[in-house]
């Protein structure tokens, strides 16, 4: 229900926009209120009926024909900041909201609820909306009465706090003592020098202070100390000021000075003539009549309050006809004698209403027996709203969100506290080191056209009361030397510091428009947004702090949960036997628990350019068969693009690009709603793609993009593994022989260098020095190949083995890994390599568990340009088993001791390189070599006769 229907059926409600919702609302209003209503479906109908005629609230749409919703309030804006404007919008957005409440939005609604609560919702806000723009007015209303009360030069005002200490006073009371101000501010109102010398008068004032503090109006008549040159006489009128909540915030007093009239009150006891006189000249009207009412005398001043000659007060009638006709009671009068401080309103000649304070009193004076004593505290009355409405504003001020919103509350403002309508508030950039005008009013505009942006140099008036921390205050800013625009029609100015966030500006086209109070008021206007501004300051950098924080929680509770998962990942696969329970369990663990809602994994398959599910966990609902999943860099499932760029892809928001893309909309229908793909690399082998979904946006940051691309890795290992593992056990091999033509190639480059074949027969180590190859040499000198291979960068180091003329052997280092250990991470075996100075050709044995496919593309990466020569099929069970279980026994350096003495020519008849000498190349003692050479001996034998019984296999020789 809609919490103030009156203000619904009083008011004209403008609604922008052509959605169901608008028309729906629109119909609500008519049924259900007596509210005006208006309908527009575009930008420009809108300003138009603004201008014409404002309505009390403008609700549109954020998507209008032709224009945003947002460019409508700007514009209008433009136009008027007491217009409520509420936007609608059913794509609501953190951005948009915070686009909408710079641009100085009344309200926001995100229209994602049902019809019903959305129609419930806008008309509770268009009546909070409406309610508050018409106290706005009032406020500002109130406020322009201030400035009339406080100047009133007859009376001397005092505003305490709830305490009873002073807080400030007005020109007239300052001038009744010689002392500064300034310097009692804050000490209790009796102890002031006013009346403080005298201890009855003290006695006096406090008791005055104290019946106000209970929350009752105050009067009394007290002297000032006698030791106060021209001491006088004051008439104090005490009342509490309180808060919406009757809560007593300030006392304001007001004091007329009454000596003159006290004293000719006291000589018009001695003489009627004297008494007359001191009516005529008194501030007060005095009217006695007799108990019918008819006048039996009228005071010749009755013009000052009345406006009415004494005649025409005559004229009028009985007193009832000028005061109200029950003022008083006439028996309260009898028993007490005179009835004091009778608050009521009348009207004047002219038609304003002033309010009186009337003193009833019985007498007997020539025919009549009531003398009424009436004192206008029309001033004093507006002074109260008007220092109640400062009240107003500066609690308004504590509600306020944005250093935007106290700008522009600043400049609505400015004309209710200052009467003055010319106003704009400046903010501090400090990226810019700028002054950026944040809001004017719109006399402002007219007076000095556009306000430019000023730099904080102290060149200009703002940017030096903002860097100077200095007020200034023109009564014409035409002779200020650091006027910029010389062409303002601005006369009286003022230039306000807000501390570090900008400059408060107000002034109009009048010279002189700045006295003692105004200058007050501007000062405390100030002051209260400055305040405004500190806090809304510390409160954002509090919730940017907590939103930082609260991120880091959320990103750190997401990291433990994806590190969760990796450990239970790793640790299954350290377990697993084959590809596809790695397969299997990495998708069932990373859908596990609701850690994510859809994973998959595929082959890339070169032929078809797709990538080819092979297994997947979660909620899968016909996905996987909805897609092609076509290798290319863009436009395609995040799987493609992974397969053809080789890197991480990472959508953080499906929705985006919705209806550019086919699988978006396939996967939103799934709630797929963010993606991740990972490449399942291995020594630049591809094992697969890894692709996972997420039910939420933005649910791969890029701390989960690199954990989980690490865990890619690890998969591709742990697979790597398997197939090596496949590969021990495979008997049957795929050998194939490749030409290839890349002189990049070490073994290629380094027979053409020498004019040389160079063949690599097994024997590759690798240790923390580099990779070590053996290589025959046949056509050329060793010492030759020596000496080119000294020149190569991509070999280190370069040691003789054995030679023999035209030949021999060599041990290389290279700088770079060699492809037999590349081949043997995946499995595969690099047999043989031959090159000479045309051609090199490559044979590798490739076991039945690795996919041919892999070995020949990790191949064509290696090298610029191959030629597949031959494939054949092989069984090498009995020679695998053996060589592996011999291999297996052997340390590194047993493996590299026994490989050097080989090639050296240690084993042949004759020798051809003694111990020694093979001991000298390795860097070792010949003990150390026989010991090494022995060892070895005993494994091999041991493999041939003892584990695999070999000697029963042998046949007998016969005679």
């Amino acid at each position: 229900m809609v919490s103030s229907p009156t203000i619904l059926d009083s008011s004209c409600v403008l609604l922008v926009g052509g959605r169901e919702w608008i028309g729906r609302f629109a119909e609500t209003l008519e049924t259900r209120t007596d509210a005006t209503v208006q309908t527009v479906r575009t930008k420009a109908e809108a300003l138009d009926i603004v201008r014409m005629r404002t309505p009390d609230c403008l609700i549109t749409e954020y998507i209008l024909d032709g224009a945003t919703g947002l460019e409508l309030l700007r514009e209008i804006r433009d136009e008027t900041t007491a217009l409520p404007v509420i936007v609608g919008t059913a794509s609501g957005s953190e951005a948009i909201a915070s686009e909408a409440i710079g641009a100085g939005v009344t309200d926001y609604i995100a229209l994602t609820e049902s019809a019903q609560q959305i129609t419930e919702e806008l008309l509770d806000r268009t009546a909070r909306s409406i309610r508050s723009a018409r106290r706005s007015a009032t406020q500002r209303e109130r406020a322009r009465q201030f400035d009339a009360i406080f100047n009133d030069s007859r009376t001397a005002m005092w505003v305490l706090d709830s305490d009873g200490s002073l807080a400030r006073v007005n020109q007239t009371a300052r001038e009744m003592i010689d002392e500064n101000v300034e310097t009692i501010v804050g000490e209790p109102f009796w102890m002031l020098p006013w009346w403080s010398q005298a201890d009855a008068t003290k006695a006096d004032v406090r008791h005055l202070v104290e019946t106000v503090l209970d929350g009752t109006f105050g009067h009394a008549v007290v002297p000032q100390s006698p030791q106060i040159e021209n001491a006088r006489i004051i008439d104090l009128s005490v009342r509490p000021v309180e808060n919406e909540r009757g809560d007593l915030v300030s006392i304001l007093v007001e004091g007329v000075d009454i000596t003159e009239r006290v004293n000719l009150e006291r000589d018009l006891r001695r003489s009627e003539e004297l008494h007359r006189v001191t009516l005529n000249n008194m501030a007060d009207t005095v009217l006695i009549t007799d108990e019918d009412g008819e006048y039996t005398y009228v005071c010749p001043n009755v013009h000052f309050i009345f406006g009415y000659t004494v005649d025409e007060i005559r004229e009028r009638g009985t007193i009832d006809d000028l005061l109200d006709e029950d003022l008083f009671d006439r028996a309260e009068l009898a028993e007490k004698g005179v009835l004091k401080n009778i608050e009521c309103t009348a009207t004047d000649k002219a038609g304003r209403e002033h309010t009186l304070l009337v003193n009833v009193r019985e007498v007997a004076i020539q025919d009549g027996t009531l003398l009424f004593s009436c004192r206008d505290i029309t001033k004093r009355k507006q002074h109260e709203e008007a220092l109640a409405t400062l009240h107003e504003t500066a609690r308004d001020f504590l509600y306020t969100e944005t250093h935007q919103e106290i700008a522009q509350h600043v400049v609505d403002d400015t004309p209710s506290v200052l009467n003055l309508d010319a106003s704009a508030v400046y903010l501090f950039d400090a990226d810019t080191n700028d002054l950026r005008p944040a809001a004017h009013s719109v006399t402002m505009r007219e007076l000095n056209g556009p306000l430019p942006t000023v730099h904080a140099d102290g060149e200009t008036l703002p940017s030096y009361s903002f860097v100077e921390d200095e007020p200034l205050f023109f009564d014409d800013v035409h002779d200020a030397d650091r006027l910029e625009n010389r062409a303002t029609d601005l006369r009286s100015a003022t230039y306000i510091p807000l501390g570090n966030h900008g400059v408060f500006i107000a002034g109009s086209n009048q010279v002189g428009a700045f006295d003692d109070v105004t200058r007050e008021l501007a000062d405390l206007l100030a002051a209260t947004a400055e305040a405004a501004l500190d806090r809304v300051t510390r409160e954002t950098r509090l919730r940017e702090q907590d939103r930082t924080l609260q991120e880091q929680n959320e990103q750190l509770t997401a990291l433990n949960r994806i590190n969760e998962t990796i450990r239970e990942i790793d640790q299954a696969l350290v377990q697993a036997e084959t590809r596809e329970e790695i397969d299997h369990t990495v998708c069932e663990l990373l859908t596990a628990d609701d850690r994510f809602r859809f994973a998959w994994i595929g082959t890339v398959d070169p032929t078809t350019e797709t990538v080819d599910p092979r297994t997947w966990a979660g909620t899968e609902q016909g996905y996987l068969d909805s897609q092609s999943f076509r290798i290319q860099a863009s436009g395609t499932e995040p799987a493609g693009q992974t397969a053809a760029t080789g890197d991480v892809t990472m959508v953080s928001n499906v929705a985006a690009g919705l209806r550019d893309e086919q699988w978006r909309k396939d996967a939103i229908s799934r709630d797929y709603l963010s993606v991740l793909s990972i490449p399942l690399v291995y020594n630049d082998l591809t094992h697969g793609i890894l692709t996972v979904y997420a039910p939420t946006r933005d649910a791969f940051d890029d701390t989960a993009k690199a954990v989980l691309a690490e865990l890619g890795e690890t998969i591709a290992s742990a697979l790597s593994a398997i197939e090596r593992k496949n590969a021990l056990l495979t008997t049957a091999v795929t050998r194939v022989e490749f030409a290839i033509d890349d002189p990049t190639f070490v073994l290629s480059r380094l027979a053409q260098d020498a004019a040389c074949t160079i063949s690599y027969q097994g024997g590759v180590q690798q240790s923390t020095e580099g990779s070590y190859v053996f290589v025959t040499v046949e056509g050329a000198a060793v010492d030759d190949v020596t000496e080119a291979a000294s020149q190569l960068v991509a070999i280190d180091e370069v040691q003789r083995i054995s030679a023999d003329g035209e030949g021999g052997v060599l041990r290389l280092r290279l700088t770079q890994p060699f492809l037999a250990l590349e081949l043997a991470d995946h499995g595969a075996v690099f047999r043989e390599a031959t090159a000479d100075p045309t051609t090199t050709t490559l044979v590798i044995d490739i076991p039945d568990s690795i996919d041919v496919r892999t070995i020949m593309q990790l191949v064509r990466e290696t090298f610029s340009t191959i030629e597949l020569r031959s494939k054949q099929t092989l069984d090498q069970s009995i020679d695998r088993d053996i060589y592996s279980e011999f291999l297996e026994k052997l340390t590194e350096r047993q493996l590299e001791v026994i490989q050097t003495a080989y090639y050296s020519g240690f084993f042949e008849s004759p020798r051809e390189s003694t111990g020694e000498e093979v001991a000298e190349t390795l860097g070792i003692s010949p003990p150390a070599f026989y010991k090494h050479a022995r060892t070895v001996q005993r494994k091999l034998f041991a493999t041939l006769f003892e584990e695999n019984n070999l000697s029963t296999a042998v046949p007998a020789q016969t005679g």
